[in-house]
């Protein structure tokens, strides 16, 4: 080195110039130069702390007096040596800049630890730019805190919540005196560096909510004193490291929402001092150890939402102290021990979402302070404890989707600060408490889909506090105690499914907060109130399967945040009234199976939002109005079993999210307009039981999402089966029987691979069943009435008798015409019987059976559909060729083939 090359000086950063005298030394004494000793190549770095050294260079083992050294440069190894000499300065680059540049300055080793630490972040706020080599000390840079002089080092560092990104270097591990390290809130990624381990002083490490990713570096074992360990809301994964169990201060482990695995380790146990694990949102699996019941000051447990199996641990009732026992949605299985009785100082357990089985241990009781016990959605049985009535403390007890038995223990009365109780989709009998009606503070009450008899208590409506109150889908009788909603701010009232008697209270929604109003399915009687139909806050109107009369109530057009109304099944009679169009916010509409009257208004064309519309089963008439088709966004249209005529508007075309269409029994005429194949949506299509003529229409072979049914029977149609339904390969169920088709059975239906069903009886096909595996399934009666139509189970093609010829000459001719002339009489008397029937069909409409009483099922309907009314007596005498034998049992094979729906 030429005399007066820089080198690093004896304080830490400085620059001095290399003597004369130093020359004469050794060469691997002198400071500051690249010397080639006989086995070592060096650099020194003077003034700087031997352990510092392999912190900030952890590639360079340290030499005596402080030399980094790069042995394995004799004999011959020089080339490796300078490589990981290339490797070491790599680290020491930002260093070695910042001494060039400011070596005449004093910063301490620690404030070139921070600025490597900084060098490997990108600190877009600016929030580092203090961060200054010039400074002594970095004790007044932001986030860093020292001890006090003459000696001050770096106890703390919070850079949390700056917006910082990058990854930690391991430099981070050189400050020994560290005691605070939070880099929380912010974007760092990479692993967790193992050389934190090495910070032994450090009580608070928090990494929480970064981008970290890798393991937990089983080096921070190491961190003996660490008394806060959070880094919840990262990506980490693999197990927790068996040497957590060294952190012997430990008494915070956070670290949920990561992707940790494996198993607890055993060595939990160890951690005396532990009084809160948070570990919930991973995907921790095995057994809760009972090593767990060794952490006698734990007071919170959470490990919810992981993979946890096996028993609950009997260990857990030595953890008396335990205030928060949290181990929702795992797969726990077994009994809940009744040493849990044990940790009198619980205020939550929540133990739902498992796979619990056994009773409720009545030592629950015994947790007097306990506030919230959820043991839902589990596989509990037996009876519920009447010991939980002593929770003298319990705000909240949910039991729901178990199976719990027997009644509801009236001691549940007494527990006065109860605001919530859910009790629902259990297998409870007997009467609802009136015990319950003393919970004044009671808000949310649920016993829904159980086996309840009896009243609903009459001291619910004099609780102020309940705002829900659902009892549905059990077996209640009696009326609705008259002063429901008088006294409580009611939202949700549900109590459908039920047998519930009388008329619906009009107070109901007194209070004007009432959202929900669900009473179908029961047994109520006379009209909608007013003061439902004037309920402002309303959004749901559901009082279907009734029998309530009376018009449709107009005010409900009135109700701005109304989206649902299902008022069928129930008598309502009149027209449908042109205010329906101010219903702007309905997205569902039912008025099925009622008496409703006259034409439909076009006003309906004003319900954008309409996403379901359902009048079959009444007695509309007239033409379809074009303004329903307005209805863009509606995904169900049923305006079946009615007297609509005309054609159907090719304007239907225009509803691309429609998923089920039925115009079924009307007496639609003309042709079925071939749009209907612009439905990609369409999954099911019913029109049959019309009067619609011409062919069918190939654009049907279009609708690729067609499944559950296309049905077209029952009308005029005629030509032949179009060969691209044989694309509907998802489409089950396929009706087109009773028309005038000709020709074959398309050899494309072997296509239809997902068909369950097919009816094509009662048609002019001919020609040879296709060799389809499906039709060697299906029953004869799915093909007969088809005079040219041969093979498979019809009989070789070309033969003189059919299948049905041959069964009729099978009975004798004299039976036979037994046969005939007993179904002559029956006919007699059954068309004595329609005209009866069409006398009282003309009274007024007070007197006439509801439609959902009738017994005979419409072709549009269901899977149980009969013939077609309204055949004549000479159309049976032509079509049974003057009650021929063989036309009389054909008619008894009919009823075996499937109908459509």
């Amino acid at each position: 080195m030429r005399p007066g090359r820089p080198r690093v000086g004896a304080a830490a950063g400085s620059v001095v110039s290399t003597s004369a005298a130093e020359l004469d030394r050794p060469a691997w004494q002198r400071k500051g130069e690249l010397v080639a000793a006989p086995c070592t190549f060096a650099f020194r770095i003077t003034a700087v702390s031997r352990p510092w050294c392999p912190a900030l260079f952890p590639c360079c083992p340290v030499g005596r007096g402080g030399v980094l050294a790069l042995c394995g440069a004799s004999r011959g190894r020089e080339p490796k040596a300078r490589a990981l000499l290339q490797i070491c300065f790599g680290e020491l680059g930002v260093v070695l800049a910042f001494l060039l540049a400011y070596g005449s300055q004093g910063l301490n080793h620690e404030g070139w630890l921070l600025l490597a630490l900084k060098s490997q972040m990108v600190d877009t706020l600016h929030h580092l730019d203090n961060w200054n080599a010039r400074d002594p000390t970095p004790c007044a840079w932001r986030g860093v805190n020292c001890s006090l002089p003459p000696n001050p080092a770096v106890v703390s560092l919070d850079l949390s919540n700056m917006n910082l990104s990058g990854i930690v270097a391991p430099s981070i591990g050189g400050l020994a005196e560290l005691t605070y390290l939070d880099l929380s809130f912010n974007e760092f990624y990479g692993t967790i560096p193992a050389e934190i381990g090495n910070c032994s002083k450090l009580e608070v490490l928090n990494l929480f909510n970064n981008n970290f990713v890798g393991s937990i570096p089983p080096e921070l074992g190491k961190l003996s004193k660490l008394v806060t360990f959070n880094l919840c809301n990262n990506r980490l994964h693999g197990s927790i490291p068996d040497e957590i169990g060294n952190m012997a201060s430990l008494e915070n482990l956070v670290g949920y929402s990561n992707n940790l695995s494996g198993s607890i380790p055993h060595s939990i146990g160890k951690l005396k001092n532990l009084s809160t694990v948070r570990l919930g949102q991973n995907l921790i699996s095995g057994n809760i150890p009972g090593e767990i019941g060794e952490c006698l000051n734990l007071t919170v447990f959470g490990l919810a939402q992981n993979k946890l199996s096996g028993p609950l641990p009997k260990e857990i009732g030595r953890l008396s102290f335990m205030t928060d026992l949290i181990l929702w949605g795992n797969l726990l299985s077994g009994v809940i021990p009744p040493e849990i009785g044990n940790c009198t100082d619980l205020k939550i357990i929540a133990l739902y979402d498992n796979n619990l089985v056994g009773q409720i241990p009545s030592t629950i009781g015994n947790i007097r302070s306990l506030e919230r016990l959820y043991l839902y959605r589990n596989s509990l049985n037996g009876t519920i404890p009447s010991e939980i009535g002593k929770l003298s403390l319990g705000k909240e007890i949910d039991f729901s989707e178990n199976y719990l038995t027997g009644g509801i223990p009236k001691e549940l009365g007494n527990i006065p600060g109860l605001y919530l109780l859910y009790l629902f989709q259990n297998q409870l009998t007997g009467s609802i408490p009136t015990e319950l009606c003393g919970l004044r503070n009671l808000t949310k009450l649920d016993l829904s889909i159980n086996s309840l008899t009896g009243p609903i208590p009459a001291g619910f409506q004099y609780m102020r506090k309940l705002i829900q109150l659902q009892l549905f889908n059990n077996m209640l009788s009696g009326n609705i105690p008259p002063r429901f909603g008088i006294y409580s701010r009611l939202w949700v009232v549900d109590f459908s499914h039920n047998n519930i008697t009388g008329q619906i209270p009009k107070d109901l929604c007194r209070q004007s907060n009432l959202i929900l109003l669900n009473l179908g399915s029961n047994l109520l009687t006379g009209n909608i109130p007013h003061g439902i139909t004037n309920c402002k806050s309303l959004v749901q109107l559901r009082l279907g399967d009734n029998s309530l009369t009376g018009s449709f109530p107009t005010d409900l057009c009135n109700l701005v945040n109304l989206t649902t109304v299902e008022l069928g099944r129930n008598k309502f009679s009149g027209p449908i009234p042109p205010e329906i169009g101010n219903c702007t916010s309905l997205q569902r509409l039912d008025l099925t199976n009622n008496y409703f009257t006259s034409e439909l208004p076009q006003e309906i064309g004003n319900l954008s939002k309409l996403v379901v519309f359902n009048i079959s089963s009444n007695r509309l008439r007239g033409n379809i109005p074009l303004e329903i088709f307005n209805c863009t966004v509606l995904q169900r249209l049923d305006l079946s079993q009615n007297s609509f005529e005309g054609s159907l508007p090719s304007e239907v075309g225009g509803l691309p999210q429609l998923e089920l269409l039925s115009f079924s029994d009307n007496n639609l005429t003309g042709q079925i307009p071939p749009i209907l194949g612009k439905l990609s949506r369409l999954t099911a299509l019913h029109i049959g039981g019309n009067q619609f003529s011409g062919g069918i229409p190939k654009e049907l072979g279009l609708l690729s999402s067609l499944q559950i049914a296309l049905n077209l029977s029952y009308n005029n149609l005629s030509g032949n089966i179009p060969s691209e339904l044989g694309n509907l390969a998802l489409l089950e169920n396929l009706f087109l029987n009773n028309n005038k088709l000709a020709g074959e059975i398309p050899a494309t239906f072997a296509n239809l691979s997902s068909l369950l069903e097919l009816n094509v009886s009662y048609n002019d096909l001919s020609g040879a069943l296709p060799p389809i595996p499906i039709f060697d399934n299906m029953a004869v009666t799915c093909f007969i009435g088809n005079r040219g139509l041969c093979g498979g189970q019809l009989g070789k093609c070309g033969s003189q008798t059919s299948p049905t010829s041959q069964s009729s000459n099978s009975v004798s001719r004299p039976m036979g015409r037994i046969i005939a002339i007993v179904a002559a009489v029956i006919g007699g008397i059954s068309l004595v019987l329609i005209g009866i029937i069409v006398y009282h069909m003309r009274k007024p409409l007070e007197t006439v059976t509801p439609l959902q009483d009738k017994q005979i099922f419409s072709s549009g309907s269901n899977m149980h559909d009969s013939t077609k009314e309204a055949y004549t007596f000479q159309d049976l005498v032509s079509a049974t060729n003057n009650f021929d034998e063989s036309c009389v049992i054909g008619r008894v094979l009919v009823a075996q083939c499937t109908e459509p729906f």
